[in-house]
């Protein structure tokens, strides 16, 4: 008899062993969802200005709310395309809840990006958008949200143009000839160009990058020497475009626009050598995509494009 009370108690307290058990394991999902989705920020080169301070943005950000992981990437220079679809792919194996891309290439992410939809997992797409064609062809619906480049590229266009006489020489300097941001930019300059009257002379590509910039700048004001202006479709390119100017040693100003508002261009601003930016407010970029990816995880639902502001940033505006 006093075996079979014993054999009983060992039977039960298994039994509350095992209850407890049960009550205190927690499958992955539950744990993420108590620590929040995991978000990836992949962006463009960090060692361009404006994607630092999109970085900063993202970070402080998350510090504020805590209620997601943060994972930022960036690529060496604007044109390593395959380093930044590595970048997507390691996203997918790490198994992020959302990604929030500012695409090197607004065709060449696509394939990479269908691959991460595939995984369940939400984009959005930032700064360049995605060319609509290719996402139709992969059955992709990715929401962009971000400022029209093209607005902000006539915006500055105008301002820089009303300073020079009707007939004047343009050289544009736009960044990758196939990312829908740059050809954007450019269709805003070619726009303020056509309403004030101008002579377009030279259309060429500096990659978005400050030494190709003068280096191309270079051979336009051997060619032009009776140059005007010069529109470039960033604020690195139209760093290298000033640096150009100044080393040709020109008697007759150029007039000089930029885009994005970076802070290393705002004493050429201040000092007359570029006339204009446009400020498509980077650091907040991110934000406003990651924000998005939060809504769209918590909602399920499929998120519509999102337009934000622009502001021109002059020397009075400084």
């Amino acid at each position: 008899m006093r075996s079979r009370k014993a054999t009983l108690l060992i039977l039960l307290f298994i039994f509350l062993l095992s209850c407890d058990s049960q009550e205190s394991v927690r499958s992955p999902a539950d744990a993420r969802d108590d620590e929040g989705p995991i978000i990836a920020l992949v962006m463009k080169s960090l060692a361009n200005e404006f994607f630092v301070n999109m970085a900063s943005g993202a970070e402080r950000h998350q510090a504020e709310r805590a209620n997601y992981e943060l994972i930022i990437n960036g690529i060496r220079n604007e044109s390593d395309l395959a380093q930044q679809v590595t970048l997507v792919d390691q996203m997918i194996s790490r198994g992020v809840d959302a990604i929030v891309i500012a695409p090197a290439d607004s065709q060449a992410l696509v394939p990479a990006l269908a691959r991460a939809s595939a995984a369940g997992i939400v984009i959005i797409n930032i700064d360049n958008r995605l060319e609509p064609k290719v996402l139709e062809e992969y059955d992709l619906s990715i929401p962009f949200i971000g400022p029209s480049n093209r607005a902000g590229a006539k915006m500055v266009g105008d301002f820089a143009l009303q300073s020079v006489a009707t007939g004047s020489k343009v050289a544009i300097l736009e960044g990758i000839t196939s990312a829908v941001n740059s050809i954007e930019r450019r269709t805003g300059f070619e726009e303020a160009i056509t309403d004030a009257g101008m002579d377009l002379v030279t259309l060429q590509s500096a990659e978005w990058d400050q030494t190709k910039a003068a280096q191309v700048m270079a051979g336009i004001l051997s060619q032009y020497p009776d140059l005007d202006v010069i529109l470039a479709a960033n604020d690195n390119m139209a760093l290298g475009a000033a640096s150009a100017v100044s080393m040709a040693r020109r008697e007759k100003e150029i007039v000089i626009a930029g885009f994005d508002n970076i802070s290393a261009i705002h004493p050429l601003i201040e000092a007359g050598t570029v006339t204009a930016t446009v400020d498509q407010f980077g650091d907040q970029l991110a934000v406003f995509g990651i924000e998005y990816a939060i809504e769209a995880l918590e909602s399920g639902a499929e998120l519509e494009d999102r337009e934000t502001l622009l502001e021109l940033v002059t020397a009075e505006t400084l």
